[in-house]
Order: structure tokens, then sequence, then C-alpha cells
């Protein structure tokens, strides 16, 4: 499972010509491409309590990234642990579960000792030579985080590049028996750092900025965290905070292609399941928002590519609806494993059968805005609606079928009460477990 750190659909396999993601591009055309994956809730450490425990974030307790899973859920099986349970050898490498805090009882706590047999993460190994190189703080400091550097040196001068060498080890060693083995690659999470020799695949002056069209809604004061935070951004601070960003997923591309070669060397495709997913979306100046944290399309939508051998689906993709809480009982469905508690997705085995079929008529997200407000998103083929606390701090419906960008609020149009009250009653069913 190589779960990829804020990675949104910002890959040739996904239509975006610009990028340059030969690897998993090449592993979308072997395995199965998702075109409608969400998480089920826009943050790291949430989103992924959630697909690793099988459950909704309101079914976890975890809606922040300062919450480790084990504080709350002591006694909960999560997914690496239940095939360490039934005698897989467990491995997690690089960001698993989160990671973020800085003191190490947290930390621990965060690790999961329960998951794994083996558990290995460069965070902090930067090389000296990896230190070096060009960049800057795009906000003066305002903004810590939304800085960038094309690094000094190789790959194995940065955390990723040191985590890939371990897990091609831990792959090498351990192949021959059953093992489950976590991968979580960094990049391209902020701050922006990446070798030098993954910038130089996007020209400086060339990166396209997102297009916000004209006579778009005005935006519920929800819908975004904050409307002036970004607001200083000159075009040619947001071309480099684009650059930045995707020479990171370039980065990381090259982890999984390295990934993918041992694979092969091992001769492993044909006893082995591998997913390749992001862990949420993010905005690129869509809404004019550069982070994450939003149930637009573009924060819950993120990439889901899996390869299961001998599955008559592999090599297509699907336009079938998925959840990342749908992982669990997935892999449970193939590996003929007991659940450990009620799970609340369902198994992807027909559609990874089948692209043409369906498991779910529906994907839900939520996220947080302060101490007291949640967001709620529902998502069906061709409609998100979204009411944020209860609809009282407003309502939004986007029709995809001609707003992809989900620009143009319908949810006040008299046309679209029907499909207001449709949706509505379809969110309240999800939330109730109907």
């Amino acid at each position: 499972m190589v779960v990829i750190d804020d990675l949104r659909t910002e890959l040739g396999c996904y239509g975006v010509d610009a990028m340059h993601s030969p690897s998993i591009d090449r592993f979308a055309q072997k395995g199965m491409l998702f075109n409608h994956a969400y998480a089920q809730y826009p943050v790291c450490n949430p989103s992924r309590s959630s697909f690793l425990s099988g459950l909704r974030p309101d079914e976890v307790g975890i809606i922040s990234n300062t919450v480790p899973l084990r504080r709350v859920q002591p006694n909960l099986v999560t997914l690496p642990q239940l095939f360490r349970e039934n005698g897989y050898f467990t491995a997690g490498i690089g960001k698993i579960f989160h990671l973020s805090v800085d003191h190490a009882d947290e930390r621990a706590l965060f690790v999961d000792p329960l998951s794994w047999d083996y558990f290995f993460d460069a965070l902090d190994g930067t090389t000296k030579t990896g230190r070096q190189g060009a960049g800057r703080n795009l906000t003066n400091g305002k903004i810590p985080w939304a800085t960038w550097k094309a690094a000094a040196g190789e790959d194995a001068d940065q955390p990723d590049g040191i985590n890939n060498l371990e897990v091609l080890k831990v792959l090498e060693d351990n192949h021959e028996r059953p093992f489950f083995i976590g991968y979580g690659i960094h990049k391209p999470h902020d701050p922006f750092i990446a070798p030098k020799k993954y910038f130089e695949f996007y020209p400086e002056g060339r990166t396209q900025l997102a297009e916000e069209p004209e006579g778009r809604s005005k935006r519920i004061k929800m819908a975004i965290p904050n409307d002036r935070i970004f607001a200083e951004f000159t075009d040619q601070e947001r071309r480099e905070f684009k650059r930045a960003y995707q020479a990171g997923v370039s980065f990381a591309d090259a982890q999984v292609g390295k990934l993918m070669d041992r694979l092969d060397q091992l001769e492993l495709w044909d006893s082995t399941i591998v997913i390749i997913m992001g862990d949420h979306g993010y905005h690129l100046g869509e809404h004019d928002w550069w982070n994450k944290v939003t149930v637009f399309e573009d924060g819950a939508r993120a990439p889901m590519l899996i390869w299961v051998p001998d599955a008559l689906g592999m090599g297509k993709p699907t336009d079938s609806l998925m959840e990342f809480i749908d992982l669990y009982p997935t892999l449970v469905d193939y590996a003929g494993l007991a659940p450990p508690h009620k799970l609340s997705g369902a198994s992807l085995r027909p559609v990874l059968e089948d692209p043409n079929a369906s498991v779910k008529e529906a994907a839900y997200t939520q996220v947080t805005r302060g101490p007291k407000v949640m967001g709620r998103s529902v998502r069906t083929r061709r409609w998100r609606y979204t009411e944020w606390g209860e609809g009282k701090h407003g309502v939004e419906l986007y029709d995809h079928s001609k707003d992809s960008g989900e620009y143009y609020n319908l949810s006040a149009n008299p046309e679209y009460a029907h499909v207001v009250s449709q949706m509505k009653q379809l969110l309240q069913g999800g939330l109730s477990g109907e």
C-alpha cells in the first residue's frame, strides 16, 4: 500500500499532460485507475485513521491532525494489524499513520506499534548536501510551510529517498513469506523540497495557473478556511508554488518507479496486491485556495490505482464511485480474512472484476470549520451537495455534467429544488448509516 502525501490527481494518467509521472502512469496501464475516488476527510490524520480502520471519521472519533488513533481507539484493529494477527509480516515505511508532532511519546502513538512488526521513517534524515539548494519562502515568512527548494544532491539525500532504499530492502528480505507493507511517501507535501533534477521537468515561466471563471457564484464563507491567507500571492508566487508541488510529485513518482522495478525483479506481481493512492486532494489555486481542508472536488478527490493479480478488470479505468473506507473490506475480501469489527465501506471486488460495476451510489466527505461547524458533503456521479452546520451556515449544489470545477452553486435556484431535496435525503441517509 503506497500512500503519497497530499497527492491530488496531478498526474499524466489523470489527464494532466504537463506532468512527468511515468511510473504511476505505467502502473495505471497495468492496474485499475479510479476516476472517482474520495477521501472521507481532506486532512492527513483523519483521512488515514479512517481508511486504516475502515470507519468514517465520526465513527473513529478523529477529525484533527493532533490526536493519535490509539488515544481514542486503543483496542481497534487497524488494517495492517489485522494482517499481522493473521500471520503476515507487517512493515511501515515512511508516513502511514500521522507523524506531525514533536513530542516523542505522541510520535510513538502515531507510529502505532500494534500494526507493525517493523517500522522505519527517515523523516529527520536530510543530509548536509540535501539541505543545500536554491529556493525561498513565498510569503516572507508569514506562512512558514509555503517554502520551496530545488535541493542539491540525489534522492537519497532526502528522507523520501532514504525511505525508498529501506522499503526495497524490506521487500527483498521478506518477499518469500506473506507480507503487508505500508509505504508512505512524504512529498509532494509541504515544504516543497525535492532534488533539483525534478524541478527541471518544469521550466520556469511555463507553469499554467488555474483559470477562475467569470460570473461564478459568490462563495459560501465556510467553503474555504480563510479568504485572506493567499490574497497577496502574485502570479509569480503562484507559479513557483505549483511548479514546486509538481516537482514533488515527480520525485514521489520516481520512488514508485524503483519499487515497481523491484517487484519486477522479485517476480511478485502474480502474488501481490498493490495500491497507489493519495491520502486526500489538494488545491493549486482553484477557488483561490492553495492547500487541502475543503470538500470541493479538488479537496475530496484523490488518485486511487489498484492492481489485483488475475482480476478481470486490470488495465481498465473505472468511473465507479469509491470511498477510501472501501479499501479495508476489499483487502479483507481478497485475503479471506474475517473483519474484526463492522466495516463502513464496501468491497471493491465487483468493480475490480468489471469496471462497469458499482458498489455504491454516493461518496461522503466531511471537514470542520472551527470548533463547532461541520461541513458534510455527498457526491453522486452527477451532483455534489454540501451542508455547513446542517445548512445553517450555507448549502452548496453543483452539477458535474456542466460544472466540474464547482463554481456555480445551484442550491438556491428553484429549478433545482427537487435535486436539493433528494441530495439532502441522501446526505442524511449516509450519515445515519442507512
